[in-house]
């Protein structure tokens, strides 16, 4: 959400920020946040003249008693006022409202190192780790190679819960936990602190860490309760300061969190009918940072370079790619995303991604921090560790051999219980 003084001093700024994100049609709602303002303002004078007006008859009505004059009159006007007062006031919040409202639906102002582009398919390739291997036999799909090693069930899911969810069994399983303890020990060597928040959040938690498109797209809605499943960890561990003024000493916060996520995940792409690509219900280890303005830029520097670590290690050839504009969700400065090499599709996918969402989050959810100048809105960043379906697809593709056995990356040996390649199991 952006600060309405923006608005006020420079709305050019926002409307070619809107054309930059391909959003001109939310060029209309920057003019009416302006008429609204102004319109608010107005109200506030009033507000303020009705005050000045009621100090004015109390000191005269103080007067006048001195004197022993009769102050009916003055008295019944003094009355009066504080209606006044609470009919503005009533219309000033209305205004508010709107205003809110509308702030919610124009995006963040991206970085200006954002490359230009309408989709994710102008997204820019900054960086390749490592090389896909050549295979000299058929290089099957990771839902077949999980069941015919038994390690997978996607049938019994289905009658379980539907299409989008899964069974992991036996080693298959201890490498998903292996994956995220991996993970959580490289990101608690870097500082972060490990936490396991809440797997559900308020409404006003939602409305404060995600876009409304996303929030359409992806959330699941407990009936008849003001609770959502969560998308992501990072929304409970930022949504867990909100209305908090922190300490400008304490920054940077920096924490991670492994949860089970969940998403409806309407839209073009869908949900997988068979297999761990895209589910409603998939693990993830999370990382946050809360910091002051000037250091967000580093931080998004270094969660990043924490995620390409995490698949180096695990010797998967990933690739980064810097985010374009139109790709960037509204409350994004700046993005990218990790994606690993497919050696079945000839094509990398998506595995991480990492964004500076600047201030966006911290004024929808009222974080500030307190400086020695006052009090200000920290930085908010987030970025996915590992999500270990995905990571999983991508072993089960690079590591697996002629004979359909798939090696476990070496780095994962402590995790696995001495357990190094996946073997079809009795």
């Amino acid at each position: 959400m952006l600060d309405i003084k923006l608005f006020r001093e420079n709305p050019k700024l926002i409307k070619e920020n809107l054309k930059r994100k391909f959003q001109e049609k939310k060029i209309v709602l920057v003019d009416k946040v302006i008429k609204l303002d102004e319109e608010a303002r107005k109200l506030i004078k009033k507000t303020e003249g009705f005050r000045h007006q009621r100090n004015l008859v109390s000191a005269k009505i103080n007067e006048t008693k001195k004197k022993g004059g009769d102050i009916k009159k003055l008295l019944l006007e003094a009355k009066k006022i504080p209606e006044e007062i609470k009919k503005i006031e009533e219309k000033l919040e209305k205004k508010r409202q709107e205003i809110k409202k509308l702030l919610m639906d124009i995006p963040n102002i991206i970085d200006k190192s954002v490359p230009l582009g309408k989709n994710d398919k102008e997204n820019k390739e900054i960086e390749k780790i490592g090389k896909p291997k050549k295979y000299d036999y058929k290089i099957r799909s990771h839902q077949e190679i999980a069941e015919e090693l038994g390690l997978a069930d996607f049938e019994m899911s289905a009658k379980t819960s539907g299409n989008g969810f899964y069974f992991l069994k036996g080693d298959l399983a201890l490498l998903n936990m292996a994956l995220i303890n991996f993970s959580r020990d490289v990101m608690i060597k870097k500082g972060y602190l490990y936490v396991e928040p809440p797997l559900m959040i308020r409404g006003k938690i939602l409305y404060g860490v995600f876009s409304n498109e996303e929030i359409e797209e992806m959330s699941y809605k407990v009936e008849d309760e003001d609770l959502h499943l969560i998308a992501t960890s990072e929304h409970s561990m930022i949504g867990g300061y909100i209305d908090a003024v922190i300490p400008e000493e304490e920054l940077p916060i920096k924490i991670t969190g492994y949860t089970m996520c969940f998403r409806k995940e309407i839209g073009s792409h869908g949900i997988d009918e068979k297999g761990l690509f895209r589910t409603h219900q998939f693990n993830k280890q999370e990382m946050i940072v809360l910091c002051k303005p000037e250091d967000s830029r580093k931080y998004y520097d270094e969660m990043l370079s924490i995620t390409k670590d995490i698949f180096k290690k695990l010797e998967l050839p990933t690739r980064v790619l810097e985010c374009c504009s139109g790709d960037l969700a509204d409350l994004k400065t700046k993005s990218a995303d990790l994606e690993v090499w497919s050696p079945r599709k000839k094509e990398y996918f998506e595995v991480a991604s990492c964004s500076n969402l600047t201030d966006a989050q911290s004024r929808r959810l009222n974080i500030k921090a307190r400086g020695k100048q006052g009090n200000y809105y920290v930085h908010t960043l987030n970025n996915t560790a590992i999500a270990t379906s995905r990571a999983i697809v991508a072993i089960l593709e690079n590591n697996q051999l002629r004979d359909g056995t798939v090696n476990i990356p070496k780095v994962l040996w402590p995790y696995m219980g001495g357990v190094k390649v996946l073997n079809k199991k009795k």
